[in-house]
């Protein structure tokens, strides 16, 4: 199931996307929220009629660096033996659509397409065999960068921590194999990221052992996994999808920041 967050007539739902051609597309109102037991309500909407939100509002997003052997060497970095992994604040998060703000303190703004993993119920000291069971589905994601504070500053909170650093969607796919996925960036229609998930160092059941074995995880919280190589740049009026085989496509464009 494709699970949409949305705003129609200034109401926010959830919605199940049904069809296949994407102007054809659907939303069947969820009854609930998709974190429970919940019910569609057979009240359906265009899609073409709603403004889709970032599909979930996590109380935080833990992401993990160097989760891609190319990558870590495109940037002059070793492959970290344990997952490494930093936090990008609640506030960073934006949806489908919405602009990326290139922050005043930057002169090198980087795209990074991810897979993310939205967490589906309050979990710690997750076991290996029970991964799937705390995983609601999965999402594309864009880890914003601005890779110049991130190399003069030890702390990344102000690189990849930004208003709008995250965007998140279009929607969250619950019935997905992760192992192997096509991950795909492109800016103005131009390719600049080509990767698959089986190229990731530590697995997402590595991620979420390591990261449960400190903290908990509540519903809707997000993990980003790492990004392929052939990170690059970002300039104002830019416009970046990030492409996911089996998920969908999220486009935003840079802006200035106002």
């Amino acid at each position: 199931m494709r699970i949409a967050r949305f705003s129609i007539d200034g109401n926010v739902a959830f919605g199940a996307v049904e069809g296949d051609k994407p102007d054809e597309l659907v939303l069947d109102i969820i009854k609930g929220i998709p974190f429970a037991d919940f019910e569609l309500s057979g009240t359906k909407v265009p899609l073409n009629k709603v403004r889709l939100l970032p599909p979930v509002l996590p109380n935080k997003v833990v992401a993990f660096g160097r989760n891609y052997a190319e990558h870590a060497k495109e940037l002059g970095n070793e492959v970290p033996d344990a997952p490494f992994a930093f936090f990008k604040p609640s506030t960073s998060v934006t949806g489908p659509g919405d602009p990326i703000q290139y922050p005043s303190f930057s002169n090198e703004l980087h795209h990074e397409a991810e897979l993310a993993v939205v967490i589906g119920r309050m979990c710690r000291e997750v076991p290996r065999e029970r991964v799937k069971d705390v995983i609601l589905g999965y999402t594309c994601a864009n880890d914003v960068t601005a890779r110049d504070v991130q190399k003069r500053e030890k702390q990344w909170a102000r690189a990849k921590g930004f208003d709008s650093s995250c965007p998140l969607g279009p929607w969250v796919e619950t019935d997905l194999d992760p192992s192997d996925l096509t991950i795909q960036c492109t800016v103005n229609g131009q390719q600049r990221q080509l990767g698959r998930t089986s190229e990731m160092i530590h697995s997402i059941e590595d991620l979420i052992v390591n990261i449960t074995e400190a903290m908990t995880l509540l519903p809707g919280d997000v993990i980003l996994t790492g990004t392929p190589a052939g990170v690059g740049p970002l300039n104002v009026g830019d416009e970046v999808a990030v492409t996911i085989e089996g998920i969908g496509t999220l486009t935003n464009k840079v802006i200035k920041r106002g």
